[in-house]
């Protein structure tokens, strides 16, 4: 279940029900799918992101603030209209919409890394909490699809914008830029049915 219909911002944050060709062959989209984020600077910096590279950003509740939060506009700055985004009860929400391949999680704990994926449209890059990441349920439910970026032992882990930078750029990459080709040519974003609240 969706839970867009229940959130209130005096933002203009654009929220977008789940898409019909998600999870299908006509998702020419990249996703990234954010699991109880905690701090609301992150998510900003992950929207501003996701407008920059035109792609998708996913909140799976519970959030770990209101999206009225001061700090998440700050960070977001006035991209916040051009995010497409929309915002999931639970993560089940998110499995009914994906299937199992098109899923990638990022864990320190995983051992292969994120460039040797072959990204596809459609993909969805999934991180979990600031603190401590992601459930040992879903990364044990999904452990030939989790990936890792390579850091020394200097540090525990990367800031989780960077993290979503690093790997959405590469994904990127890998489909030469397709997510920005309807920007640049001028097209629509692909939602259907978006409101304003």
């Amino acid at each position: 279940m969706s839970g867009n219909d229940k959130l209130e911002n005096p933002y203009q944050f654009k929220l977008s029900p789940p898409q019909p060709q998600w999870g299908g062959d006509d998702d020419e989209g990249l996703h990234i799918i954010l699991v109880r984020p905690e701090i609301p600077g992150n998510t900003g910096n992950i929207g501003r992101l996701c407008a920059g590279a035109n792609v998708w950003l996913h909140l799976v509740r519970p959030l770990g603030f209101e999206l009225d939060n001061r700090y998440l506009k700050r960070a977001g700055l006035d991209y916040w209209p051009h995010v497409r985004l929309c915002v999931h009860d639970d993560f089940g929400a998110i499995e009914e919409i994906f299937p199992a391949d098109r899923l990638h999680f990022f864990s320190k704990k995983a051992s292969r890394r994120y460039t040797e994926v072959e990204w596809k449209p459609g993909s969805a890059l999934v991180f979990g909490r600031e603190t401590k990441g992601l459930s040992d349920k879903i990364l044990g439910r999904y452990e030939e699809q989790l990936l890792r970026i390579p850091i020394s032992d200097h540090v525990r882990s990367l800031n989780l914008s960077n993290a979503c930078a690093v790997a959405l750029y590469e994904a990127m990459r890998q489909l030469d830029w397709a997510p920005l080709a309807d920007v640049e040519a001028g097209g629509d974003d692909g939602c259907t049915e978006p409101h304003t609240v």
